[in-house]
């Protein structure tokens, strides 16, 4: 069994739910078109229902069976009597002063997580991009992140990753699917709640709906994964979807990673940069997103920064520095200004784009690295 095989075995214990209801009622939302073609043929339905009822879910954004006109009542009933169209319920809804909005949203079995849209950082500008969660919770406890701090539940099902999308553009009345320079939630990235990459299946089956031309009509040049460095799957990733990588690098030394990125012990900073390397579609054009938080007297020297060129020399890459976001009990505190334009200064001298991003949604926990939810770990008597 290779290494991926293994951590795919590993994380099948957090399965997300099975998707048929209480009362018997099959979810459509996160089947495959395969999928879905074979439940309505199973329904006693006819094959070429499958691409009007994708039709009317991904790019009309219905969830009432009689509200789609182009399908006879008689299947109209007969879909509503066997399948429901869902949506992860909203907990709580959340905006901040800049424009930034959360919402808490609670799946099927009460478990919840966090879903942010930032909109764009230009006044004129109207598109933006919706966080995605693809744990409740996460593995990894990243010691300056507070999702790090609350275990990992379980994975997210296909659904109810892309049902955050779904649920975002509900919110914003975006059906249906708008012509793209008309959209106001034009990108996905997957940065919110938990690790991608424990939970690949599940979040290339959500991003294979996303980007389906006939449905949400997402470019895959329009979304963006964010790993802390699983390396088997980066490279099982850039295979099956080819979408944007981000890497949360955040220290250039093993044993500083290894304190602030737990997971640098099993796939330790080399691994980790010749797996970029290897990443297919890397190139000027698309390249390589280096995320580094930006800690006060830790990892903010210029030293860091000159040793932080030399490790990505070569690669097409920008480095995106992030003001470390302060939540209740870190230890953690800001770098002051001074030491983040020193850094930015001398890795722009090396030829690399190094935006200092702009805090958003801090006042509502919005903020890279600020997600958490009350979710608690269930128990196996109660599982």
């Amino acid at each position: 069994m290779d290494e991926a095989a293994r951590i795919e075995a590993k994380t099948a214990a957090f399965a997300p739910p099975p998707a048929m209801q209480a009362d018997g009622r099959v979810e459509l939302v996160g089947l495959s078109r395969v999928e879905l073609e074979a439940v309505l043929v199973e329904a006693g339905m006819e094959k070429f229902r499958a691409r009007q009822v994708f039709h009317w879910i991904y790019f009309q954004g219905v969830t009432d069976f009689s509200r789609m006109t182009s399908i006879a009542r008689p299947a109209q009933a007969r879909l509503a009597e066997k399948f429901v169209i869902g949506r992860p319920k909203v907990a709580r809804d959340e905006n901040s002063t800049d424009g930034t909005r959360k919402w808490l949203l609670r799946f099927r079995d009460a478990q919840e997580a966090e879903t942010v849209y930032i909109p764009g950082t230009h006044v004129e500008d109207v598109r933006g991009a919706v966080c995605i969660s693809s744990q409740v919770g996460c593995t990894l406890t990243c010691r300056f992140c507070h999702t790090g701090t609350q275990k990992l539940v379980r994975n997210l099902g296909a659904s109810e990753i892309v049902g955050q999308f779904m649920a975002a553009r509900d919110a914003y009345g975006e059906w249906p699917t708008p012509q793209s320079e008309a959209r106001r939630l034009s990108n996905i990235v997957l940065m919110g709640m938990g690790e991608p990459l424990f939970n690949f299946d599940n979040v290339a089956k959500a991003m294979r709906l996303a980007m389906d031309p006939e449905g949400i009509a997402l470019s895959r040049r329009r979304i963006t994964l964010s790993t802390s460095g699983v390396v088997p799957m980066m490279d099982r990733c850039g295979a099956a979807l080819g979408v944007n990588l981000a890497v949360s690098l955040h220290a250039v030394r093993d044993d500083l990673r290894d304190e602030l990125v737990p997971l640098n012990r099993k796939y330790p900073v080399a691994e980790l940069i010749a797996a970029c390397r290897r990443y297919p579609g890397a190139s000027n054009a698309r390249r390589i997103t280096f995320e580094y938080v930006m800690l006060k007297g830790v990892n903010d020297s210029e030293a860091d920064a000159r040793a932080l060129v030399q490790l990505i020399a070569g690669l097409p890459a920008k480095v995106n520095l992030i003001p470390f976001n302060p939540w209740p009990g870190s230890r953690f505190e800001t770098s002051n200004q001074a030491a983040i334009r020193k850094f930015a200064a001398i890795v722009m001298d090396a030829g690399y784009a190094a935006p200092v991003r702009e805090p958003r949604g801090r006042d509502i926990l919005a903020a890279c690295g600020q997600l958490r939810t009350d979710s608690q770990r269930r128990r196996k008597s109660a599982a």
